[in-house]
């Protein structure tokens, strides 16, 4: 069974199944976040949906580049949980599954291509301070307390 985060199912509600790829990435005892402005501003482990078609690996190494402008190497599978949300940004109800990957930033090439993202380097403990997703924090948190 794969444990939810957030909030609750809404009964009679039509979820469509998002799965989705996000990275703890750290360097040294930095980690690597995006700050998302819109639709509402939050940070977040780097990451997002796999597109039909595109392997799991291969879409994690995209919206990493995507959200942070940086390169990845040695990602490695950290868990799998879900979430139940509504994307405003897509106007659907959507069952998260999200795979979480600990990785090393290798390059950084520029800054995030995607539009209202900024890369944010930022010291662990903060790291979970900061990230907004129930979700998120609890992986990112597996990965920091080793």
């Amino acid at each position: 069974m794969i444990r939810r985060y957030g909030e609750a199912v809404k009964s009679g509600m039509q979820y469509r199944r998002r799965p989705g790829v996000y990275a703890v990435l750290l360097r040294g005892d930095q980690v690597l976040l995006t700050h998302q402005a819109e639709p509402i501003p939050e940070f977040q482990l780097p990451g997002g949906g796999i597109d039909p078609g595109e392997a799991p690996i291969a879409a994690l190494h995209r919206e990493v580049y995507e959200e942070t402008g940086w390169h990845i190497s040695s990602p490695k599978l950290v868990g799998i949980y879900r979430r139940f949300t509504y994307m405003p940004e897509y106007d659907k109800w959507a069952e998260k599954v999200c795979a979480i990957y600990v990785a090393r930033p290798t390059l950084c090439m520029g800054p995030p291509s995607e539009a209202g993202h900024t890369a944010i380097w930022t010291e662990a403990g903060s790291a979970l301070a900061l990230l907004t997703n129930q979700g998120d924090r609890a992986m990112a948190a597996r990965v920091l307390r080793g």
